[in-house]
């Protein structure tokens, strides 16, 4: 399966001391790829607020751990608390123009449709008021970057975007019979349990395949399938390979969707498509 690299830069201001998080009251918990609701267990959330974090730290290991830079994450589900693996914590900047932002796990153990989920962000000692997250069994999102899919052409690993959309990048469409392979995530259930904060190529390297069954659209064209399985490389990363399908829209934003279970994700993240 091919193998890519996601790059995040954040310009940070710095601090001066801790204060007590808060959880935005709407849109507050999302999923990470698609910033949509719900999200689900096992997949990559964003949680956005005030005084989240005092620094922008990222995780460098994997399994991921479950504290970075002071900050813990904790979810609540009745009698039960889970503490969330983080990926990174950024403090926002002083104005908070730009919003203090943690990127978590959603615990496997969290049971979509069972008690109210609330989750909490201790931050240097401060804990913040609980939000209520909605929890579905799917709630799917491709990755993407400036509205372009995470998505590659299987045949040489280059992003399905159109050549030179970004400059110095080596970029091209994707055809008919083409395979393309997606990252997302909130796919949903595995048919083989893994531990939270890890990923496949670090325990067992088997195949874990969504139990959920997706439809991947292409310009609203359904494609087929080749397989959704968990990415063997990333934590909380589903990995697809479909087809591109005859008949799909030909140009540089043809939405790249995915359908399960009635959620469908936005159709605001694209590829493109030549003949």
């Amino acid at each position: 399966m091919s193998k890519i690299c996601f790059v995040l830069l954040f310009a940070a201001a710095s601090v001066g001391f801790a204060q007590t998080p808060s959880i935005r009251n709407s849109q507050g918990i999302l999923n990470a790829a698609s910033f949509t609701t719900p999200v689900a267990p096992g997949s990559l959330l964003s949680i956005f607020g005030t005084n989240l974090a005092t620094s922008l730290v990222s995780a460098d290991s994997i399994p991921l751990s479950t504290s970075l830079g002071g900050v813990t994450v904790t979810f609540a589900q009745g009698s039960n608390t889970y503490t969330s693996p983080l990926l990174f914590v950024f403090q926002g900047d002083a104005n908070q123009n730009t919003p203090s932002q943690i990127n978590a796990q959603l615990p496997w153990e969290i049971v979509p449709g069972g008690p109210a989920v609330s989750v909490t962000v201790t931050s240097n000692g401060a804990t913040s008021a609980p939000a209520s997250v909605p929890v579905g069994s799917v709630g799917p999102g491709i990755f993407s970057s400036s509205g372009l899919a995470i998505a590659t052409d299987n045949a040489d690993g280059v992003l399905a975007w159109a050549p030179g959309a970004v400059p110095g990048v080596t970029t091209h469409a994707v055809k008919a019979g083409d395979v393309l392979i997606i990252y997302a995530t909130g796919l949903g259930p595995i048919d083989t349990p893994i531990a939270n904060g890890t990923a496949p190529a670090y325990v067992d390297n088997v195949l874990h395949t969504n139990t959920v069954t997706p439809t991947v659209l292409v310009g609203g064209v359904p494609a087929q399938l080749v397989y959704s399985v968990l990415s063997p490389q990333f934590v909380g990363v589903n990995q697809m390979a479909i087809i591109i399908p005859n008949g799909a829209p030909t140009g540089d934003k043809v939405a790249l969707q995915i359908q399960q279970n009635g959620q469908t994700s936005p159709d605001s993240t694209t590829i493109a498509v030549t003949k």
